[in-house]
C-alpha cells in the first residue's frame, strides 16, 4: 500500500527513509518548476535544495490539510523562496545598477539560453503578429496553457471545453505560429 505524504512526513521524524521517498515524489516536479521560473538550472537546482532542506527542518510542523498530500505544502515552502530569489536579484541589480556595474555574466553554463533568448527576443514582434493572427479560440488557449502553464484540465475548464478540445486548440496554434517563424527566418 503507497503510503500518504502526510505519512511519510510523519515517519520522516525517525526514519530518513520516509523523506527520501516524499523527496523522489515530488523534486522532479519542484525543479522543473524553478527552472521554469527562473530560467536557470542552477537557480533550480540550488531552490529545490532549499525547498527541501527547509521541507525536511520544518516536516514536524507539517499538518495535513490536503487529504494527506503534501503538494500544495511544499508548493508553498517553493513559491516563498522563489520570492526570496526574484528579490534579491531586483536588489542586487538595482545596487549594481546605482553604482555603475556590469551586471553579473550568465554562468558557462547559461551561455546557451544567453543565446536562445537572443534569438527569442528578436523574433519577437513576429511572435506578436503571428499571436494575434491566429483565432481568438487558439489564442486564449494558448496563453492558457503556455504563458500561465495551466494543465490541459484547466485549459478545458477555463474555455468551457473537454480537454481533447483544448489539446487541439493548443497543438493548432503551436503549428501555425511554428509555420509562420520557419517561414520568417527561410
Amino acid at each position: 500500500m503507497t503510503r500518504t505524504d502526510a505519512d511519510l512526513l510523519a515517519a520522516a521524524r525517525q526514519d530518513p527513509a520516509a523523506f527520501r521517498e516524499f523527496y523522489d515524489r515530488y523534486a522532479a516536479w519542484v525543479h522543473s518548476w524553478f527552472s521554469r521560473q527562473t530560467g536557470s538550472d542552477s537557480a533550480a537546482l540550488d531552490l529545490t535544495a532549499e525547498t527541501f532542506a527547509q521541507a525536511w527542518n520544518s516536516s514536524r510542523r507539517f499538518r495535513d490539510m490536503a487529504d494527506g498530500s503534501g503538494a500544495p505544502w511544499l508548493f508553498g515552502i517553493a513559491r516563498n523562496l522563489l520570492r526570496q530569489y526574484h528579490k534579491h536579484n531586483r536588489i542586487e541589480s538595482a545596487a549594481r545598477e546605482r553604482m555603475g556595474m556590469p551586471t553579473a555574466w550568465a554562468e558557462c553554463e547559461d551561455y546557451e539560453a544567453v543565446d536562445e533568448r537572443m534569438v527569442a527576443s528578436s523574433l519577437a514582434p513576429l511572435l506578436r503578429m503571428a499571436v494575434r493572427a491566429l483565432p481568438a479560440e487558439q489564442q486564449r488557449a494558448l496563453e492558457l496553457r503556455v504563458v500561465q502553464q495551466l494543465d490541459y484540465e484547466e485549459v478545458a475548464g477555463a474555455l468551457g471545453c473537454t480537454q481533447n478540445a483544448a489539446r487541439l486548440r493548443v497543438s493548432r496554434a503551436l503549428r501555425a505560429l511554428g509555420l509562420k517563424l520557419r517561414g520568417a527566418q527561410a
